[in-house]
């Protein structure tokens, strides 16, 4: 069984207004995430980790269009690691992977979801990801050029992120008891010296996290 832990837990202050419920394309954003996975044939449970008011508001949005896969809401820490990690303690008992997504990702395709399960099937780790394309520069603090960045084997981190469950439950049991703090699963998995395998993702699936952000999402949504 392979079970997804949507974080949608962030206050999205950065945006000025809560981004996970903002309009896309006639729908808040949240629901497109919802989407993909409840319609993605590789995942078998949902579970929804957000603010107590934010899971109420999903919770009547997602009654609305009958998620058959949604089995829990759990509410969010502080930190993301916080989050996924009572995420993960909601899984049911013969769950064997888990795929952990930005809910504020919603332009994400049930194809490369199948794509990263399949690949962590095989290696017990895999992650979505995009390599770098753009020239790279390093600047000083006054944002002056000071040397160029080998953009060789550099790649853009995306979720969703699918693990063997035991594997990502040593990780997060590692990073709370050193106290550290990760951005994402990869840099858990690393704190065990765990390989990850990246899955190139070759459509558009960025993060929410300014109102540019937004407007992108929308032309990219309008075009598919």
């Amino acid at each position: 069984m392979t079970t997804a832990i949507i974080v949608a837990a962030g206050t999205g202050t950065r945006m000025g207004f809560d981004k996970l419920l903002a309009s896309l394309g006639g729908s808040p954003v949240i629901l497109h995430t919802l989407r993909a996975f409840q319609n993605c044939p590789d995942i078998d449970e949902i579970i929804v980790v957000a603010s107590e008011e934010r899971s109420e508001v999903v919770q009547r949005l997602a009654d609305d269009e009958a998620f058959s896969k949604l089995k829990a809401y759990v509410p969010g820490g502080a930190e993301r690691h916080f989050s996924v990690w009572a995420g993960l303690q909601a899984v049911s008992a013969d769950c064997d992977l888990v795929a952990v997504h930005d809910g504020a990702r919603p332009l994400i395709h049930g194809s490369q979801i199948s794509r990263c399960v399949e690949r962590a099937r095989e290696t017990g780790a895999a992650a979505s990801a995009r390599p770098v394309s753009e020239t790279l520069k390093r600047a000083d603090s006054a944002g002056q050029v000071c040397g160029g960045v080998d953009r060789a084997g550099l790649w853009i981190m995306e979720t969703p992120q699918v693990f063997s469950l035991p594997v990502l439950r040593e990780a997060y049991e590692t990073v709370l008891r050193e106290g550290a703090l990760v951005t994402d699963e990869v840099s858990a998995l690393e704190k065990v010296g765990h390989p990850v395998w990246l899955v190139d993702n070759e459509t558009p699936n960025p993060k929410i996290t300014w109102p540019a952000d937004l407007a992108l999402a929308e032309r990219l949504l309008s075009r598919s």
